[in-house]
């Protein structure tokens, strides 16, 4: 009697398989807040999130909220998501540290959260660009260009850890050519194309001779170049971070940004889906940080770059 039985509990487990499979949590809703869904990169966050659910669960459903940079906004929609009993949290923290409590609150209801472009304190996970590479990549190609030699600029932003990681990066490389003079890495044009602008102009005046400036991010970089448009200053190399749509055209026209390190917020959306559908299932991720990698569109290569907004 004892190979039957054997037979029918072998039986009995193999039939429990797929059923035990079939009882891993699915993601029914998903909250994101991001920084500002005025900006495109932040819009393709928001599709290759949604894109991403949807394959996993067609019946979910994705609510992305613009925090347009108000931290106490943000603390609200969390609050908000919270309150509708989502499972997983995408967040684009306006402030890392600051944020942490409104993170630790949504842990606490059994939500996972997955931190996207930049640090957030207390998330189970972030998914965002090697931004030490992109700044040492975009700040290189300067280097090349220059053979070594140049007066430079180094236009800073808010102090989120991208912007700090890509300003890291790009000193590295600048320390490495020792005829490379850094003229200023501390003046924050706050991200913006009206930023850049306003300090590039000063930079203009009070330097009579710079040979390249590399800015934390494309709007920066087409202010930049404005403000050497407008005061006739030629013969810059302007290098940025992101690939966005309005830094595709620039390469394509008459301007003097020269490369971008680009970033793909499609990808990394879908990446934090992925790693937050582990989480909700038991399944953490060998690290806490993801990055993934940047490449450097230039003049020479930006007919093939497949931008932000090309069809997935």
């Amino acid at each position: 009697m004892r190979q039957p039985l054997f037979a029918l509990a072998a039986l009995a487990a193999a039939l429990a398989m797929p059923l035990a499979h079939a009882q891993q949590k699915q993601i029914k809703s998903v909250g994101i807040t991001l920084g500002s869904l005025g900006n495109p990169f932040f819009v393709s966050l928001a599709k290759g999130a949604e894109a991403k659910v949807k394959q996993l669960n067609p019946n979910a459903k994705v609510n992305a909220l613009s925090a347009d940079y108000d931290l106490n906004k943000q603390f609200s929609q969390i609050d908000g998501f919270i309150a509708s009993g989502v499972d997983l949290i995408l967040v684009n923290a306006i402030d890392a540290k600051a944020i942490e409590p409104a993170i630790m609150k949504a842990k606490k209801a059994g939500i996972a959260v997955v931190g996207v472009d930049v640090a957030a304190n207390g998330a189970d996970a972030t998914v965002q660009t090697n931004n030490v590479q992109a700044g040492e990549i975009a700040c290189q190609y300067i280097v090349d260009k220059l053979k070594g030699n140049g007066s430079v600029i180094i236009q800073n932003g808010p102090q989120v850890s991208a912007v700090i990681d890509r300003v890291n990066g790009c000193k590295e490389v600048f320390k490495k050519a020792p005829g490379i003079k850094v003229l200023s890495d501390d003046q924050d044009a706050k991200g913006s194309r009206e930023g850049g602008l306003n300090v590039m102009q000063n930079h203009l005046t009070r330097f009579p001779k710079i040979d390249a400036v590399f800015t934390i991010n494309d709007p920066q970089a087409i202010g930049t170049d404005l403000a050497a448009k407008q005061l006739n200053r030629k013969n810059i190399i302007i290098t940025s971070v992101d690939g966005a749509p309005d830094i595709e055209t620039a390469l394509k026209s008459d301007t003097q940004v020269q490369a971008s390190a680009s970033q793909d917020p499609y990808m990394i959306a879908q990446k934090a889906v992925e790693i937050g559908q582990d989480i909700l299932n038991g399944k953490k991720p060998a690290q806490q940080m993801t990055l993934l990698p940047s490449t450097l569109i230039t003049r020479d290569n930006v007919k093939d770059y497949k931008g932000w907004q090309a069809p997935r």
